[in-house]
């Protein structure tokens, strides 16, 4: 296949890749992907194994591996490109009959909804979810909370609640992650006026399930960030995410106390 082996500058290197510009300087930062070369005025230049690198960079980052874990590896003495690129493959076609079951799990949920089909199972209702997760997750939940009150009012508020109802809280609370990652990729400050008023709207949400305290909202952000699973979540969604939240909601669980 015939490919344009020139340089890129990050900018070029950023829109070809789909990626901010911040990404790319963060992997420089961290050793993850460096740019081969310099323009005279110092500005980062990317070469055909620059790319390579960040196309496997982006391969696992598609897997929910964390940076470090990805620098590590192509860091790997004797890595080999062509087998990790099947490895990758097989990993997201397993990825993708995961997603195309849990699409078939919307659907049928949505006709549900509407009416236009029978009542699901609980079974179908967590269809595309391994069994082995959902029980970890009700798990450690229990585990963690199921002494407080907020672990009981959240059983309780989530189990009266009717298909619509739970719905609209999924939406929402969809709908406020992404406006706390558009928020962090436009470059606002964890602490400033603009990501305290989207906690604020995160800690109103979150009284759909229980009435959170300001020790729960700054609890919250720390798991954010520390536990791997959440974490890989939010890094998902933006790279740099879940650590931008830590701080917001520790910075709003004090404006609770005031």
């Amino acid at each position: 296949m015939a490919r344009d082996k020139g340089t890129y500058t990050v900018g070029a290197l950023a829109a070809l890749a789909g990626v901010s510009v911040r990404t790319l300087r963060l992997y420089d930062e961290m050793g993850l992907v460096t740019p081969s070369a310099r323009t005279p005025a110092g500005y980062r230049l990317y070469g055909e194994a620059d790319l390579l690198r960040l196309q496997q960079a982006l391969f696992y980052r598609e897997l929910d591996f964390p940076l470090e874990a990805i620098r590590k590896a192509l860091d790997t003495p004797g890595f080999d490109n062509i087998e990790a690129l099947r490895r990758h493959r097989r990993l997201l076609e397993l990825k993708a009959e995961r997603l195309s079951t849990l699409m078939g799990t919307i659907d049928r949920t949505i006709r549900a909804l509407n009416g236009d089909d029978g009542m699901l199972s609980d079974k179908e209702l967590y269809e595309g979810f391994d069994d082995e997760t959902i029980e970890r997750y009700e798990r450690e939940a229990k585990e963690t909370w199921g002494h407080t009150d907020a672990y009981a009012q959240s059983r309780k508020r989530v189990k009266a609640m009717s298909k619509e109802q739970w719905a609209a809280v999924k939406a929402r609370g969809e709908e406020i992650t992404l406006a706390l990652a558009d928020a962090f990729k436009a470059g606002r400050e964890s602490v400033g006026p603009e990501a305290m008023a989207l906690c604020g709207r995160w800690a109103e949400h979150l009284r759909a399930f229980y009435d959170p305290s300001p020790e729960m909202i700054e609890g919250l952000g720390a798991m954010y960030a520390d536990h791997p699973e959440f974490r890989a979540f939010y890094e998902k969604i933006a790279p740099g995410l879940a650590d931008w939240l830590k701080p917001a909601m520790a910075a709003f669980a004090r404006t609770m106390k005031k």
